[in-house]
C-alpha cells in the first residue's frame, strides 16, 4: 500500500512539475517579446537621437505656420528712408490699399493702427508706441545707433524679442509689431484666405457672393466683349495669386500619371504573369527569368525609377507615368501569377473538353477566374498611385506635387499650400470612391 501511494504521489508530482514548466515557458514568450520591443525602442531612441530632436523642436513655429495656413495678414509699413506709409495684404505691392481700412487712422503726424481687443500701435516719426493689455506700453525707436526699446517694469515676456538690431513682438497669433533701422511694420491677422475668388485689383473683389450671382444672371454686361458669366469665370480661373487654372491642370496631370502608369502596369503584368505561372509555363528557366524580372521592377522603389527617368527623359508627366508603370508591372505581375497558380483546374479541363483551342481556354477557363483579382488589384493600385503621383511630381515629374513643393519653398504662402493639400485629398477621396464603386460593379454586378 505504501509503495502504491508513493507511486501515485510521484506521478502527480511529475505531472504538476510538467504543468508548471509548460506555464513558465508560455509566460516567458510574451515577456521575451516585451523585452525585445523595449530593447528595440531604446536602440532606435539613441540611433535617431530623439532627445536632440525633441529639444530642437519649435512648436511655436508650427503654430505660426498653422495660423498662416488659415489666415492672412495686412501689413502697415512705414519706410524710415523716405517716410512713406503703405497698407497691403501680405505685404504685396499688387494688393496695396489706396484708401486705408477703418482700423487704420492715417495722418501727416502719426499712424494709429487699432489691432483689436485693446491692442494699439501708434507710429510717430521713427518710433512706435505699442499698447498691450495686461502688460503696458512699449516704446521702440529706430536711431542711427540701433533700436532703442523702453519696456514696462518687470520680467520681459517670452513673446517679445528686443535687440539693438531688431525689435519683434507678437503677443498672440493675431498681432505683430516689428522694427528695424529700415522700417516699422505692424501686422494684423484676419481669418480666411485673401482674394481667393478674385484678385485684389479686380472690380469683382468688391462684390458680395449674392451680388456675383445677380451679376451672372443679369443681362447687362460689365464687359461688352464677353458675357458676365464668362467674365466672372475667367477672372476666377486666371487669379494670379491662387492660380486656380494652373492648379486644376496640375491635378489633371497627376491623375493622368496615375491612370496611365497603372493601366500600363496591369496590361503588361498580365501576359508576363502567364510566363511566370508554374501551371502555364513548364520551362523552368523562362519562369525563373520572368520572376527575377518582377523582382527587379518592384525591388527598385518608384521614387528611384522616377529619378532615373528624369535623367533620361527630362521633367514631365510621362516620367511619372513610366515610374509607376515599371514599379507596378513587377508587383501586379507577381500577384497575377500567384492567382494563376491557384485557379481551379476543373474549369479549365471542362473548357478543354469542348474542343476549345488554347486562346479559348484562356478566355473562358482562366480569365473569368482571375478577373476579380485583376480588377480589384488594378483599381486598388490606381487609387494608391494617385497619392504616389503627388510624391513623384514633387521630385520634378510635374503635376500637383511640383506645385506643392514650390509653394512650400517660399515659406510664406502657406495658405496656398493648404489649398493644394485639400484639393489633393479630395482627389484621392474621389478616386477611392470611384474605384470602390467600379470594383463592386464589375465583380459583383451591382453598385452597392
Amino acid at each position: 500500500m505504501d509503495i502504491t501511494a508513493n507511486g501515485l504521489d510521484s506521478g502527480q508530482g511529475d505531472r504538476r512539475r510538467l504543468v508548471y514548466s509548460t506555464v513558465r515557458r508560455q509566460a516567458l514568450i510574451p515577456i521575451g517579446i516585451l523585452v525585445a520591443v523595449l530593447a528595440y525602442l531604446t536602440y532606435t531612441w539613441g540611433a535617431f537621437d530623439v532627445t536632440s530632436l525633441i529639444s530642437s523642436a519649435q512648436p511655436e513655429r508650427a503654430a505660426l505656420l498653422a495660423t498662416d495656413s488659415v489666415a492672412h495678414k495686412v501689413h502697415v509699413t512705414k519706410s524710415l528712408r523716405d517716410d512713406e506709409v503703405s497698407i497691403a495684404i501680405e505685404g504685396e505691392r499688387t494688393a496695396t490699399y489706396e484708401t486705408p481700412p477703418d482700423w487704420v487712422a492715417l495722418s501727416a503726424e502719426r499712424v494709429a493702427v487699432d489691432l483689436g481687443e485693446g491692442y494699439l500701435a501708434e507710429i510717430v516719426e521713427r518710433s512706435v508706441i505699442f499698447t498691450v493689455p495686461d502688460y503696458g506700453v512699449i516704446t521702440v525707436t529706430a536711431t542711427a545707433d540701433g533700436i532703442v526699446t523702453a519696456l514696462p517694469e518687470g520680467e520681459t515676456p517670452a513673446w517679445l524679442n528686443a535687440t539693438k538690431v531688431k525689435f519683434d513682438a507678437r503677443p498672440d497669433l493675431g498681432r505683430r509689431v516689428q522694427v528695424s533701422r529700415a522700417k516699422i511694420e505692424v501686422h494684423r491677422f484676419f481669418l480666411g484666405w485673401e482674394n481667393f475668388f478674385f484678385p485684389f485689383r479686380s472690380e469683382l473683389s468688391q462684390y458680395s457672393m449674392g451680388e456675383i450671382v445677380a451679376l451672372v444672371t443679369s443681362g447687362d454686361r460689365l464687359k461688352p466683349e464677353m458675357s458676365n458669366w464668362d467674365y466672372v469665370f475667367d477672372t476666377f480661373w486666371s487669379n494670379p495669386d491662387w492660380q486656380h487654372g494652373n492648379v486644376f491642370i496640375a491635378l489633371l496631370e497627376t491623375l493622368l500619371m496615375a491612370v496611365l502608369g497603372t493601366f500600363t502596369a496591369a496590361f503588361v503584368g498580365l501576359p508576363l504573369a502567364f510566363l511566370a505561372a508554374r501551371n502555364f509555363t513548364p520551362m523552368g528557366a523562362l519562369r525563373f527569368a520572368v520572376r527575377r524580372l518582377f523582382d527587379l521592377l518592384r525591388g527598385i522603389d518608384m521614387l528611384i525609377w522616377s529619378l532615373i527617368f528624369i535623367r533620361a527623359f527630362g521633367l514631365g508627366p510621362l516620367t511619372g507615368a513610366l515610374a509607376i508603370a515599371f514599379t507596378d508591372s513587377g508587383t501586379l505581375g507577381k500577384l497575377f501569377s500567384e492567382a494563376l497558380e491557384n485557379i481551379d483546374e476543373k474549369q479549365v479541363e471542362g473548357v478543354k473538353a469542348t474542343g476549345a483551342g488554347r486562346l479559348q481556354v484562356y478566355r473562358f477557363g482562366v480569365i473569368p477566374q482571375i478577373l476579380p483579382i485583376f480588377v480589384s488589384q488594378g483599381l486598388y493600385y490606381l487609387e494608391s498611385n494617385t497619392r504616389s503621383a503627388t510624391v513623384i511630381g514633387a521630385l520634378g515629374a510635374g503635376g500637383i506635387g511640383l506645385m506643392l513643393v514650390e509653394t512650400m519653398r517660399t515659406s510664406r504662402d502657406w495658405e496656398n499650400t493648404l489649398y493644394i493639400i485639400i484639393l489633393t485629398i479630395f482627389l484621392v477621396i474621389i478616386m477611392d470612391s470611384l474605384s470602390g464603386w467600379l470594383r463592386r460593379r464589375l465583380i459583383h454586378g451591382k453598385a452597392e
